[in-house]
């Protein structure tokens, strides 16, 4: 039996200000997109160039407040091939990005930078 994944789903309160952080920010591209609003939502699929992992981001029209997030909810990550020069760019965003941290080694691995409802989204060195 084969098996791959194909998509992690997170919910967003402002579409488009989700849409224009993963697109501008993190560099992913929309592949598609399905509105339901006989249903009230809509999905909107974004992936990396060259990959076929996808982020779903799910848009209910009715939801005011945002979404609490609890204390299951980990991280997405996403691999760079230069660290210091991806942190230096995301710095410059407008979001909320952490320092450079590294284990035991000392040597920088990975940092977090924060989407606009609060998801972590951690960028390691490839």
């Amino acid at each position: 039996m084969s098996k791959k994944m194909i998509h992690t789903c997170i919910r967003v309160k402002d579409l488009d200000k989700s849409v224009a952080f993963y697109q501008d920010v993190l560099g992913m591209e929309e592949v598609r997109r399905l509105d339901y609003p006989e249903h009230k939502f809509t999905l909107v699929y974004l992936a990396l160039p060259g990959d076929n992992y996808e982020l779903e981001l799910t848009y209910n029209y009715d939801q005011e407040e945002p979404y609490e997030l609890g204390n299951g909810y980990g991280h997405i990550a996403i691999g760079v091939n230069d660290l210091e020069d991806t942190h230096e760019e995301y710095s410059q965003s407008g979001y909320l990005v952490t320092d450079l941290k590294g284990l035991s080694d000392g040597a920088a691995s990975y940092f977090f930078i924060k989407d606009p409802d609060g998801y972590k989204i951690e960028i390691v060195q490839l």
